[in-house]
This record gives structure tokens, C-alpha cells and sequence, in this order.
């Protein structure tokens, strides 16, 4: 299967992934635990890639959305963007209420 076509089955394929350098327990850049720790606030379940162990993606997710960055959150199939825009929309309130419809559409989905 082709990097890209990966990528695109695992965005599509969960309700909210983050693609990070290392995971949201051991994070390996500053960027990546504030994203991670914004989505883990919202007590949602949700997907990561740890892009450090697969070079395949980290040479080739910018170019999947046009993105050129990590970290990178997809919610419902949709880049939402790095770790700045992630935090904006915590502290909002919009990250849960954004990851709660695609959670309730993955589960609706699966019936």
C-alpha cells in the first residue's frame, strides 16, 4: 500500500487521530505534548501515529494535506491543524465539542 493511501486510512479510519514525534505518554517535542495534552483533557478517545518510528510518514504527511509540520490532528477526517490552533480551540471549548460529533458519527457509523 502506498504511504499516502496509509495515511488516508488512518485519518478516515478514526474519529480523531494526532500524527506527533513520539506518543502521547512519552512525547518527544514541546509541540507534541501540548497538542497531545489538549486532546487527552478532553477525556475523548483518539488515535496517534508516532511519526519518529515511521519515516515513510514523516517524509511524506505534509504532503498529504498541504501541511508542513508536526504536530498534525485530523477530527473526522478533517486536518484541524498543529499545536497552536489545537490550543486555541481548547481553551475555547470547541476541541471537545468537535471531537464528541466525530466520536458519536465514528460510533453511528459502526452500527
Amino acid at each position: 500500500m502506498d504511504v499516502l493511501e496509509r495515511i488516508d486510512e488512518q485519518v478516515k479510519g478514526n474519529a480523531v487521530v494526532i500524527y506527533m514525534k513520539g506518543t502521547p505518554q512519552f512525547p518527544q517535542c514541546g509541540f507534541s505534548m501540548r497538542a497531545s495534552a489538549a486532546l487527552q483533557a478532553c477525556a475523548i478517545p483518539f488515535a496517534y501515529v508516532n511519526v519518529l518510528e515511521d519515516p515513510e510518514i514523516f517524509e511524506n504527511l505534509p504532503r498529504y494535506a498541504d501541511w508542513p509540520t508536526f504536530p498534525q490532528i485530523y477530527i473526522d477526517g478533517e486536518l484541524v491543524g498543529g499545536c497552536d490552533i489545537t490550543l486555541e480551540l481548547h481553551t475555547s471549548g470547541e476541541l471537545k465539542t468537535m471531537m464528541q460529533h466525530a466520536a458519536a458519527k465514528g460510533e453511528a457509523a459502526a452500527q
